[in-house]
């Protein structure tokens, strides 16, 4: 087992789903009207999406090898100046919380109403690309299995996430205030920061 790259995958997923977006409103909101499990199913369809994005990341450069090493240089400008961008934007958002309730469908359907959000948002693929370029795994010829390893990290982070989130909202229900949320975003947002610097950090 390639233990670190297995470590920083789960960085990544808890990097990418801390931010309170459309997911971690609608995972909250969901929670305080109809409780943890379906709160934390919302959170795994985004989940899901989140390791398909990682693997054709991960996987495709795996596949493209030392033949995309030209491209690095410029694919980590992108990344870093979209990772920047994101952050900022993110740092700037104020999350607004309604109760909403999600009976009346089944855990498939909460599922998949995450799942479709996040699986149709091209961005997270260049996300993903821009920090996977900043981890060095755009020039892991043939090491599909230690990529396995990242995409798997990166579901067990992602998935982590939703699992603490739920369980956290539900205990301190009576506390969730706006001010908490903008602190979620802005620490998220001081992630994705220093992941901008460290891909930039990459360059040589």
């Amino acid at each position: 087992m390639n233990t670190a790259l297995f470590l920083r995958g789960i960085v990544v997923g808890l990097a990418i789903a801390i931010p309170i977006g459309p997911i971690g409103v609608l995972c909250i909101q969901r929670t305080l009207a109809d409780g943890v499990v379906r709160g934390i199913v919302t959170g795994l369809g985004s989940t899901t999406a989140h390791g398909i994005y990682a693997a054709i990341a991960g996987f495709g450069f795996v596949a493209l090898g030392d033949s995309f090493h030209s491209g690095q240089t410029v694919l980590r400008l992108i990344g870093s100046g979209y990772l920047a961008w994101l952050a900022l934007r993110i740092a700037r958002s104020e999350p607004t919380v309604k109760r909403a309730s999600g009976r009346g469908r089944g855990l498939l359907a909460t599922y998949l109403s995450s799942f479709l959000v996040d699986i149709t948002s091209p961005g997270t693929i260049l996300l993903f690309a821009a920090i996977f370029a900043g981890l060095g795994t755009t020039s892991a010829a043939g090491r599909y299995d230690a990529t396995a390893f990242l995409v798997l990290g990166v579901l067990v982070g992602s998935g982590l996430w939703w699992v603490v989130l739920s369980n956290g909202v539900n205990l301190l229900r009576a506390r969730l205030t706006q001010g908490w949320l903008r602190w979620v975003n802005r620490f998220s947002a001081l992630v994705l920061l220093g992941f901008a610097l460290f891909v930039l950090a990459g360059l040589r």
